[in-house]
């Protein structure tokens, strides 16, 4: 049995998808920053996946 807490990924992809809505909205391309975010927080969500592995 594991003994380690696994990390939580999905943090990281809800705080992109938040700050580049915001942060699109503040420029006029609301959907440009969604997705953006998303990028970002999937890309650090693996990041810590394999990190984790």
């Amino acid at each position: 049995m594991s003994t380690r807490s696994p990390s939580a990924g999905g943090f990281p992809i809800a705080i992109g998808v938040i700050g580049g809505t915001v942060a699109g909205l503040a420029t006029g391309q609301p959907t440009i920053g969604f997705l953006a975010g998303l990028g970002l927080g999937i890309a650090v969500a693996v990041a810590i996946w394999l990190r984790g592995r």
